[in-house]
């Protein structure tokens, strides 16, 4: 097995040094302690509950997540060719819910606390120089200390020290958003409904939390906008946020423990996901707007190739190797897509809106297409397998007859 470096303490590189070491991998975490204050939640998939339970974390997270059963998107905009809401019901696909939305901060913490119960070994410091030689990487700490290992796994974010000593080169764009996310509490039931409202300046999210009366909100608008929002009074942002969201979900206010922050938007895209003796993953690898719940969802599938290359090959390169090859479609499909979509809202060019609507107004009105695009938003390749196995098995039926 490997001894092998994960740089990064984040949720990334707690999950990956979770399931590596679980793996009989010798691993090493290393890296600051999680930003604590994160008053962020991420919707994590079923294939990524499927992976948390694996690590024997999800019964530590439900008591405080709430299921995700309906998912719709509304067009907010006062354009000319809006676009119908779609409603995605997780029951279409034989689930009783698409995921969990789970408080950033609880992933966190129930994460280092199972680093500790797994025995894995644990770095607080960043990582200054990496140089590898032969076949071992050399990490450079802050304090000056070097330490030896085979291999290293970079979840070190979007400024990535790791991706750059790999030599990956990034397409980056800097984006005229920011997300202002908090939690508030509405007089009506959320129905275990996210709602997804697109705006012109992006798109303004409401996810389910646990009660049925408190919900969590990534609220997407320019810099300009972001400033402005955040010098309000809470009282007057809750108006703010309940007319922008139409007041689908009553009266709103916000958490004013919780209070509000703001997070800068960025796109980040690795030209591969591994360069010899070094992989990445998460932020370090691929970053996007919030749309769709795809961030955590992609960086758990990067953390299971991972697992698995490492599993089929000893040579630490021969594997990261495989695992670069193995991700550039998902990787990169994702990317494009999430951009394209908010460059959709953002644009004022009538093509293009009459592109959203049309696009829109077809997976509403063909459930075949709106469900091929529920399986495969949840997992890759997994509505064409249903339907070629469905026309499989209706093959198989008729020669029988």
């Amino acid at each position: 097995m490997a001894n092998l470096a994960i740089v990064g303490a984040g949720p990334a590189g707690k999950l990956a040094a979770l399931a590596l070491a679980g793996a009989r991998h010798d691993v090493t975490l290393i890296g600051s302690p999680a930003f604590g204050g994160d008053k962020r939640t991420t919707a994590i998939m079923v294939p990524g509950l499927r992976f948390l339970n694996d690590l024997n974390l999800l019964p530590s997270l439900e008591a405080e997540s709430a299921p995700l059963k309906v998912m719709r998107i509304i067009d907010g905009t006062k354009r000319l060719f809006r676009s119908p809401t779609v409603s995605f019901h997780a029951h279409e696909m034989g689930e009783e819910a698409f995921g969990l939305n789970v408080p950033n901060a609880l992933l966190n913490q129930v994460a280092a606390n199972a680093l500790v119960e797994n025995g894995v070994s644990l770095v607080n410091s960043n990582v200054t120089k990496i140089e590898s030689k032969d076949n071992a990487v050399f990490l450079t700490l802050e304090n000056g200390d070097e330490l030896q290992f085979e291999a290293i796994i970079g979840a070190d974010g979007q400024n990535s020290v790791c991706r750059i000593a790999a030599g990956i080169a990034t397409r980056q764009t800097t984006l005229p958003q920011c997300a202002i996310v908090g939690a508030f509490g509405h007089s009506r039931h959320h129905g275990f409904v996210s709602s997804e409202f697109h705006t012109e300046s992006g798109p303004c999210t409401s996810v389910p939390l646990p009660g049925g009366y408190k919900s969590s909100f990534v609220w997407v608008v320019s810099p300009e906008q972001a400033a402005e929002l955040e010098q309000l009074p809470l009282e007057n942002f809750s108006r703010a946020l309940e007319t922008r969201m139409a007041s689908i979900l009553g009266a709103v206010t916000v958490d004013e423990a919780m209070g509000i922050q703001s997070w800068p938007l960025t796109g980040v895209l690795a030209e591969k996901s591994a360069n010899g003796q070094i992989a990445l993953i998460g932020e370090a690898a691929h970053r996007f707007p919030p749309i769709g719940a795809q961030g955590l969802n992609l960086t758990i599938r990067d953390i299971v190739e991972l697992k698995h290359v490492l599993a089929e090959n000893s040579d630490p390169k021969t594997a990261f190797a495989a695992f670069a090859s193995h991700r550039a479609n998902d990787v990169h499909l994702r990317y494009a897509s999430v951009m394209a979509l908010n460059r959709s809202l953002l644009s004022n060019w009538l093509p293009v809106q009459l592109m959203r609507k049309a696009g829109l107004s077809v997976l509403g009105q063909i459930p075949m297409l709106r469900g091929l695009a529920m399986q495969e938003g949840l997992e890759p390749g997994a509505g064409w397998k249903r339907i070629f196995a469905v026309k499989s098995s209706n093959e198989l039926n008729r020669q029988k007859s």
